[in-house]
């Protein structure tokens, strides 16, 4: 069985050496890797030299019985508009993000560039710190997906002692709970930052995820599954991990550093930036209320001091709280 991975990040080069145990696996990496050791995004493992590592990307999807998009949100069509899989090709998304301008999800722009069946495509989504997981720290997360028959093979490809993977059919909450959680973590890392303590960041995370489940829920999926790994579980994680990006550029905005001297010293994206444009964008088409996400969005976008927003967020009116 031949597993081909596009894109060589922190993620991609760590499920590139989880599964090269149990199948034949392909890399794209556009970035040379030499030594088979990705310095730049995951220093200190070493790729297997049974897996194929190469630019040339025709290369690594023609043959492919499962073909893994690990790349960031923002490079998912370009890259997806030139991929012509097998035609029983399984299609597995680990981005969690959502496009800017369009809306759309990772699925969505598979099928619509691809011209796949959505029953082809999965989604890989929960509290799934890459720098946890290369160590074989036990982590679980869930696999979603409208063909059952797809999501439990993913499942049973990426088990083992120290990786459970659960199955869904709820694709639409898997995604937005996977990219949402990022917006509200960047708010977490704020309130360390300042230096708030964990009353703020509790009332952060449990406001955060009704949010999330308000546009979710609006937009098609299970209440439910916000309750689950890719909702509540991997918001606590994100919220939470010294590893999360999108924590640690939330904390050096409290901090008072600028926003362009934090990207400055990022090696790799925080996906919760442009999902907070797009998550604002879609609680306006909506007419959702999402005021941590619009406060995030101004300290962002219109450069609102993040002790100003947090006030905004505690002077608004007193409401019932409704779960």
């Amino acid at each position: 069985m031949k597993v081909s991975i596009l894109g060589a990040g922190n993620w991609g080069t760590t499920l590139c050496i989880m599964l090269s145990k149990k199948a034949e696996v392909s890399l794209w990496a556009i970035e040379k890797i030499e030594g088979r050791e990705n310095k730049k995004y995951l220093p200190g493992y070493l790729i297997p030299s049974q897996v194929t590592i190469t630019a040339n990307l025709k290369r690594v999807v023609k043959g492919a019985n499962l073909l893994i998009f690990a790349l960031p949100s923002r490079a998912m069509r370009d890259v997806a508009s030139q991929v012509r899989p097998e035609r029983d090709t399984i299609l597995l998304s680990t981005t969690k993000g959502i496009e800017n301008q369009t809306l759309m999800r990772m699925s969505e722009i598979l099928k619509e560039e691809i011209g796949v069946k959505e029953t082809q495509i999965c989604v890989l989504s929960g509290p799934t710190i890459a720098r946890e997981v290369i160590r074989e720290i036990p982590t679980t997360c869930v696999c979603a997906s409208k063909s059952e028959e797809n999501s439990k093979f993913v499942q049973k490809l990426f088990n083992s002692p120290v990786f459970r993977v659960y199955t869904s059919t709820d694709t639409i909450g898997a995604e937005l709970g996977g990219a949402l959680k990022n917006v509200i973590a960047i708010t977490s890392g704020i309130c360390d930052g300042l230096g708030l303590g964990t009353n703020a960041k509790g009332a952060i995370l449990t406001r955060g995820l009704h949010e999330i489940t308000r546009l979710g829920t609006r937009l098609g999926a299970k209440r439910e599954t916000f309750a689950g790994l890719s909702g509540m579980g991997d918001l606590i994680t994100t919220s939470f991990s010294k590893d999360s990006r999108n924590r640690w550029l939330g904390e050096q905005i409290g901090k008072g550093k600028k926003l362009k001297e934090i990207l400055s010293q990022m090696v790799e994206v925080a996906e919760g930036m442009p999902t907070t444009e797009s998550a604002f964008e879609l609680s306006n088409k909506y007419n959702i209320s999402m005021p941590i996400t619009c406060e995030v969005y101004n300290v962002l976008f219109k450069n609102k001091s993040p002790r100003i927003a947090i006030h905004s967020l505690m002077t608004r009116e007193p409401k019932p709280e409704k779960i």
